[in-house]
C-alpha cells in the first residue's frame, strides 16, 4: 500500500509511542539524579521523542487536511476516541522532561499540555455521558487516558503553576481512576474477554496509581500512608500481569503494544522514588528490574513497529 493510500489510516493512537519514550527518558533523568549508573542517555532519547513526536503531528495534521472524514469518525469511534488525549499527555510529559534542560520553551509546551488535556477531557466526558451507540463492552483501560491523564499535570506542574491549580488536576485523574478502575473490573470479571488487540492495554492500570505516587510527592512531599496506598496498588497490579506474561507474548504484534511501556515506566519511577524516600535497598533492586525490564520493552517495540510500518502491517483500514 503506498504512502498515500496509508495515510487515511494513520491512527490516532500513534502518539502512545511518545508517552512511552518520555516516560523512559524521565526514568533516565531520574537514574541521573539518583547517581544509578556510570553513563545517562537522556538527552539523546529526549531527542528522539521529541523527534518521533514532530514526525507524528506533522503526518497525523496531513490526514486532519486531506482527510478529515477520517479523524471525525475516530473522534466517534468508542475506542480511538480515548486515544486522542495521548497528545496533551505528550506535550505535558516532553515538557516535563525539557524543564531540565529548557525550562522557559518546557513551560510553554507544558502549559500548551495541560490546557488541551483539560479541554479533551471535559469534550470526551460529555461524549461519554451522551451518547448513544456506547456499550459495556466497548470499555477498555484506554478510556483512563482522557481523564486520569490530568494526573501527570504535578509532575512539571508544581513547577509551573500554583499549587491549587496542580491540586485541581490531580483531583481529576484520582476520582476516574476509582470510577473507572471499578467499571474496567466489572467488564473483565463479568462479560466477555476485551479483543486480542485490546489486551496490551490491560497495563494502562498500573499507570493512575504509579503516576498518582510520584504527583503526590509533589504535591505533599512526605511519604504519608497514603502514598504508601497509591504505590503499593500500583505494584501489585504490576505483579498481576507480569504473572501473566506467557499470555502476553503469545499475543500478535499490534499498535497497543505501546501501553506496556508508559505504565512500565510509571512504575519504574515510581520505584526509584520510593528507594529514595525509605532508603530501602529491596526497592533499588526492585527499580532496577524493571529498568531492565522497560530497556527491553522499548527497544524491541521500537524495532517491531519500525518492521510493521515497513512492511506495510500498520496503517491499514481498522478491522474493529
Amino acid at each position: 500500500m503506498s504512502e498515500t493510500r496509508r495515510l487515511p489510516y494513520f491512527p490516532i493512537s500513534f502518539f502512545s509511542m511518545i508517552m512511552g519514550l518520555a516516560g523512559y527518558v524521565l526514568v533516565w533523568i531520574q537514574c541521573e539524579e539518583l547517581k544509578l549508573y556510570p553513563i545517562y542517555p537522556s538527552e539523546y532519547l529526549a531527542v528522539l521523542a521529541l523527534g518521533l513526536f514532530l514526525l507524528l503531528l506533522s503526518i497525523y495534521t496531513a490526514k486532519a487536511i486531506k482527510h478529515p472524514d477520517k479523524v471525525k469518525a475516530e473522534l466517534h469511534h468508542p475506542v480511538m476516541l480515548s486515544f486522542f488525549p495521548t497528545i496533551s499527555i505528550s506535550l505535558i510529559l516532553i515538557g516535563t522532561m525539557l524543564s531540565l534542560w529548557f525550562p522557559k520553551t518546557a513551560f510553554y509546551i507544558w502549559t500548551s499540555g495541560a490546557v488541551l488535556q483539560l479541554i479533551l477531557t471535559l469534550y470526551i466526558l460529555s461524549k461519554w455521558i451522551h451518547h448513544d451507540h456506547f456499550e459495556i463492552h466497548h470499555i477498555s483501560p484506554a478510556w483512563f487516558i482522557p481523564v486520569v491523564g490530568n494526573i501527570l499535570v504535578p509532575l512539571a506542574g508544581i513547577q509551573y503553576a500554583p499549587i491549587e491549580l496542580n491540586w485541581f488536576f490531580f483531583s481529576i485523574g484520582l476520582l476516574f481512576w476509582i470510577v473507572l478502575f471499578t467499571i474496567i473490573m466489572y467488564r473483565m470479571i463479568f462479560h466477555h474477554p476485551m479483543p486480542e488487540a485490546l489486551l496490551p492495554t490491560l497495563f494502562i492500570i498500573i499507570a493512575p496509581p504509579a503516576v498518582g505516587f510520584a504527583a503526590y510527592l509533589n504535591l505533599s512531599p512526605e511519604l504519608d500512608n497514603f502514598a504508601r496506598i497509591l504505590y503499593y496498588s500500583a505494584l501489585f497490579l504490576t505483579m498481576l500481569l507480569l504473572s501473566q506474561g506467557l499470555r502476553f507474548l503469545r499475543l500478535p504484534f499490534t499498535l497497543s503494544w505501546w501501553a506496556y511501556s508508559f505504565p512500565l515506566a510509571a512504575i519504574t519511577i515510581a520505584t526509584f522514588a520510593m528507594y529514595a524516600e525509605t532508603g530501602t535497598r529491596a526497592f533499588l533492586a526492585i527499580g532496577y528490574a524493571l529498568h531492565l525490564l522497560l530497556t527491553a520493552v522499548i527497544a524491541t517495540l521500537l524495532l517491531r513497529t519500525f518492521l510493521a510500518a515497513r512492511r506495510g502491517e500498520i496503517c491499514r483500514p481498522p478491522q474493529m
